[in-house]
């Protein structure tokens, strides 16, 4: 599979105005609440701010031989206030914070699951796995570190600075210089974060494709004796996703590190130059300690600035390389169907007068034209990539309305590819693929493929039960419905056998299953739909002679009422079809029935005699 590194995706292009934009985009539709937690975090701050006139108070109360348990009392109220006030809005904007990551999670996912199939046969799970938990997570706390108490420390700091000035002029022009020069160096280091943490997701994204490789082929690698390589291969992932890690937590450090630098260069001047204007009778001592408080105070409003400036660089790397996935384009959804596409229909969406559980047909969603299709193929051209060969050049071939056609050909000829453009995965670049005379292109998808059952070569399984998984395309199917798919795909001894029968979980990929009852399981599962157009790939390929036999006559069966489409590469499966299309270089070489192709063509003649020919005696009937 062609894959593209996660450096090389589509990129969104995004100005910092624009990522801006984005960013406040996932946390605009939960501003009630964060609106409440941020107003709880001004109450908590506008106590802390009380704070230090308090303090004073009981300092001057204290020198003037006054009472000190009004203002102790006080003190000890707003200590209590400021606490409760504060862990609620921790815990409203640390709530909304997981309501943010939720709605991205679940847009991410429902925008990939509908990507086109060409982009995602071209891009890495891993990193796709990477960009819906690790990007997703940075926006948790960048809506409440970022964000919030970016919005939330401007209260605390400006009220300081006001009171600081209130309390001395001179005192609070010495600070503010520090501030800025700090400030200044900060705003260079910005950019820095942003990159580094740009890489670093990147470099876990390949970390998770590297392992995700290795997990999708365990067998194939313990086989191999591939442990070392695949582990060193990993390590060597995790390395690099480290070493960018580092880089991160190096500027982010830095950043952090820059509040307690401020407070402390703060400190030692204005005691100093506070000191003296203390000796001089220029300042109270009430004052200048009042000063060192909202000083000491100014600590915390600062540190979170700088801790949101360093979230917001990650959250919009964040919001980057999710929007980088946003913009792939996806497939077109159709509208949900009309009141009269499913007038006269009956229970299931089953079409008035279906004949049995099997009658093609059958999806939700509106009724298709009932019965087998006919499929026609007019000089169809399609390449996968501009520095690929064609797979397909000027192909033309009819599929008659109902019982079996065959493709054979040798390795690359076109025929899953005539697969793929058959169920829409892909366009073709030229010509015309109709059914029952009108354009696949001009149909609903939804509803052209609800008409088409695929079972491909590999018959995957998904982890669940055997019965989610044979019912997957047909979740409203009948309890008898099911029976009866599996009576006919000889799928009853297996369930017998299943301690939990149906309900029994069939493990990752169906691990629990052998080859040969995976591809009865596809098999049921296409069936199931009441496809009016079957498409087989090999699916008998894994069956051994018996069941190999039986399910024969169940596709034979099942083509009366449907127009089954087989790719053949045994001989008794191309010797029962009604018609077979051989392929070569991605052209079409000749058409026709078994005897006509072993009498006329010479490369059908070797696939008989070589790759079809699998102990079944004379290739000629």
């Amino acid at each position: 599979m062609t894959v593209i590194p996660a450096d090389r995706m589509p990129k969104a292009s995004l100005t910092d105005r624009g990522a801006w934009r984005l960013l406040l985009a996932h946390i605009r539709p939960h501003w009630p609440a964060v609106a409440a937690g941020g107003v709880l975090g001004l109450l908590a701050s506008a106590v802390g701010l009380a704070q230090p006139l308090i303090a004073k108070g009981v300092i001057d109360a204290f020198g003037e031989g006054g009472s000190l348990a009004g203002p102790v009392i006080t003190l000890a109220v707003l200590l209590t206030v400021g606490a409760i006030v504060s862990a609620s809005s921790d815990y409203i904007l640390s709530r909304t914070a997981e309501g943010v990551v939720l709605d991205a999670r679940t847009r991410l996912i429902g925008h990939m699951l509908r990507l086109r199939v060409p982009d995602v046969d071209r891009l890495k799970p891993g990193d796709l796995l990477s960009r819906v938990s690790a990007d997703t997570t940075l926006l948790r706390t960048v809506s409440t570190t970022g964000v919030i108490n970016g919005m939330t420390a401007l209260f605390p700091l400006v009220g300081a600075i006001a009171l600081m000035a209130a309390l001395d002029a001179v005192l609070l022009g010495v600070t503010l210089a520090i501030v800025i020069v700090v400030a200044a160096v900060n705003l260079l280091v910005f950019p820095r974060i942003r990159r580094a943490s740009v890489r670093a997701q990147m470099a876990l994204g390949a970390m998770s494709t590297a392992l995700d490789r290795s997990l999708q082929a365990f067998r194939t690698m313990k086989a191999s004796g591939a442990e070392e390589r695949e582990t060193a291969a990993v390590r060597a992932a995790a390395r690099e996703a480290w070493r960018q890690g580092v880089r991160v937590a190096k500027w982010t450090a830095m950043m952090e590190t820059s509040a307690f630098v401020v407070v402390q260069m703060s400190f030692m001047a204005v005691l100093g130059l506070g000191g003296a204007r203390v000796a001089s009778g220029a300042l109270e001592v009430s004052t200048l300690i009042a000063f060192l408080l909202y000083l000491f105070y100014l600590m915390a409003p600062i540190s979170m600035l700088v801790q949101a400036a360093t979230q917001l660089q990650l959250g919009l790397a964040s919001v980057t390389r999710l929007r980088e996935v946003e913009e792939l384009p996806v497939e077109q959804v159709d509208a949900a169907p009309d009141d009269e596409d499913t007038a006269g229909a009956g229970s299931n969406g089953r079409p008035a007068g279906s004949a049995g559980p099997f009658a093609a047909g059958r999806r939700d969603g509106g009724a298709p034209e009932p019965g087998p299709a006919e499929i026609r193929l007019r000089d169809v051209s399609f390449r996968y990539s501009a520095d690929r060969p064609p797979a397909l050049r000027g192909v033309s071939f009819e599929v008659p309305r109902g019982g079996m056609t065959a493709l054979v050909g040798p390795s690359g000829a076109g025929k899953t590819t005539i697969f793929s453009l058959l169920e829409r995965f892909y366009e073709p670049d030229s010509g015309v693929i109709e059914a029952d005379g009108r354009p696949i292109a001009e149909l609903p998808l939804s509803r052209w493929r609800a008409s088409v059952g695929y079972v491909e070569q590999d018959a995957p399984v998904l982890d669940g039960t055997l019965r989610e998984n044979i019912v997957f395309g047909a979740p409203d199917a009948t309890d008898a419905e099911v029976a009866e798919v599996l009576r006919r795909t000889r799928l009853e001894d297996l369930v017998a056998r299943l301690p939990d029968g149906l309900e029994t979980r069939v493990g990752h990929r169906g691990q629990l299953l052998s080859g040969g009852e995976r591809q009865r399981v596809a098999i049921a599962r296409a069936l199931l739909r009441r496809p009016r157009l079957l498409l087989l790939d090999e699916a008998t390929s894994q069956l051994d002679a018996v069941n190999e036999m039986r399910l024969r006559d169940v596709i034979a069966e099942a083509a009366g009422d449907t127009t089954v489409l087989v790719i053949a590469h045994r001989l008794s499966t191309v010797t029962g079809a009604d018609r077979i299309v051989v392929l070569e270089h991605g052209r079409v070489r000749a058409a026709g029935t078994h005897r006509e192709l072993v009498d006329g063509d010479d490369l059908y003649r070797e696939l008989v005699t070589t790759q079809l020919l699998s102990g079944a005696g004379d290739p000629r009937p």
